[in-house]
């Protein structure tokens, strides 16, 4: 059979030279998009006044965590106090900037075609894998650094100031950790890549699955971003009307995915838990501050925000509309031939798995505390911020919502069908 027919390339010095320059382009161009977020987005968060030159180390450890890579936090005061400190959270909007930007350019060179050799496809990831955690290794052993906190007038400072012994905090990157998750990170990036993308090619014996698997894709990841552009322009209209400018577009340069897509969960009947304690908290809307705020771990769902804010009964009626839109849309890129219930089979679990990737890439827990001379914790000093998924609950209601907006969206897009099918 010859190569035009089997839709392989020769397999030449050049080509594999293409592979390699193409990956080049990709890995450099995701870490750029995600340096830039992380810059602009810890500035108006006003770590660029971080002392000792700390400020380039914080970026590098931004990008690690968005990345996937893992980062231990550590401080103390001399012999003075001791610090406990744990830090887990992604900021997604890091993330995603960086595996659009990469999964485009991934994606890019392959868009000739409707099939690929395994062996094609593989010599054009095994490139990008290979940059993406070489880059990735460099930024997590620049990404360490212990430097000065100042504590003003309180008397552990003036105590500090005496005995030479101020306060401080580091951070570091858990070398191993990072390469493991950043693989896991990077080879999940092309894997989706690939499901979602409409042009790129598929392994032959793969084909037979692109009407089950990518309309449903497709959708629910142009679900997912449609909730984030919505909130960049909730947070836009916030920065611009309410104050808190540099808070707010710290918020959308660092988390907004993690707040948009909390809000697509809820929106569905899902729920989180968590709790905020002490001084310390996250960057985060008021209302969800007080719903969280104590002691004690709280359930955080649309009824216990309206109690709150009415308005967020809002959250329902956009998860409605978004839900049924992707309905639609999935049904209208599917062959003529899929029926609404397998429509809503697909949808159904799309959706599913969708929402379990949210809701684990979304945890957070923070927490810090400071003993002093082996005495415990200090009152005040210490703090916790904590929230996770219900999953039972979260995930199973998505997989209900996606099935009926599945059977709902095909019912709708019978006028526009595409009559087309994948040979």
């Amino acid at each position: 059979m010859s190569t035009a027919r089997s839709g392989r390339r020769p397999e030449t010095s050049g080509g594999s030279a293409r592979a390699w320059r193409d990956a080049l382009v990709a890995v450099v161009a995701g870490f750029v998009v995600m340096i830039a977020l992380a810059s602009a987005g810890l500035a108006y968060a006003g770590a660029a006044g971080l002392p000792d030159g700390a400020f380039p180390r914080v970026v590098a450890a931004v990008v690690v965590m968005a990345a996937g890579g893992s980062m231990e936090v550590s401080g103390g005061a001399g012999f003075l106090a001791g610090a406990d400190a744990s830090l887990s959270v992604l900021p997604l909007s890091v993330s995603l900037g960086g595996a659009l930007t990469a999964g485009s350019l991934f994606l890019r060179p392959l868009h000739n075609r409707a099939v690929a050799g395994p062996r094609e496809l593989l010599a054009r990831a095994g490139p990008l894998v290979l940059l993406w955690l070489l880059a990735l290794t460099g930024a997590a052993l620049f990404a360490r650094k212990t430097f000065g906190v100042s504590t003003g007038d309180s008397p552990l400072g003036r105590i500090g100031e005496l005995l030479d012994a101020g306060p401080t905090v580091g951070f570091r990157a858990a070398l191993p950790a990072t390469v493991f998750f950043g693989l896991l990170w990077i080879l999940g990036l092309l894997v989706i890549s690939l499901l979602v993308s409409r042009r790129a090619p598929l392994p032959a014996r793969l084909v037979r699955f692109h009407a089950a698997v990518r309309p449903v894709a497709h959708a629910t990841v142009v679900l997912l971003l449609a909730y984030v552009v919505l909130g960049v322009a909730v947070g836009l209209v916030v920065a611009a009307t309410q104050g808190h400018t540099a808070r707010t577009l710290a918020v959308i340069l660092l988390g907004l995915p993690n707040l948009a897509w909390l809000g697509f969960t809820l929106g569905f009947g899902g729920a989180w838990q968590g709790k905020v304690e002490g001084p310390f908290g996250l960057p985060m809307p008021q209302l969800l501050d007080e719903v969280l705020r104590g002691p004690e771990l709280s359930t955080v769902d649309v009824g216990s925000l309206a109690e709150q804010d009415a308005r967020a009964w809002w959250l329902v009626v956009i998860a409605a509309v978004l839900l049924l839109g992707t309905g639609f849309l999935a049904a209208a890129r599917s062959p003529a031939s899929v029926r609404p219930w397998q429509h809503a089979v697909h949808l159904g679990a799309a959706l599913a798995v969708a929402t379990l990737t949210v809701c684990l890439l979304g945890r957070v827990q923070a927490q810090f505390g400071l003993s002093v001379l082996g005495l415990g914790d200090v009152t005040g000093l210490g703090g916790e911020v904590r929230l996770t998924a219900v999953l039972w609950r979260t995930v199973g209601l998505a997989l209900l919502w996606g099935a009926l907006a599945g059977f709902l969206g095909a019912l709708l897009a019978r006028p526009v069908h595409r009559r087309g099918r994948v040979g």
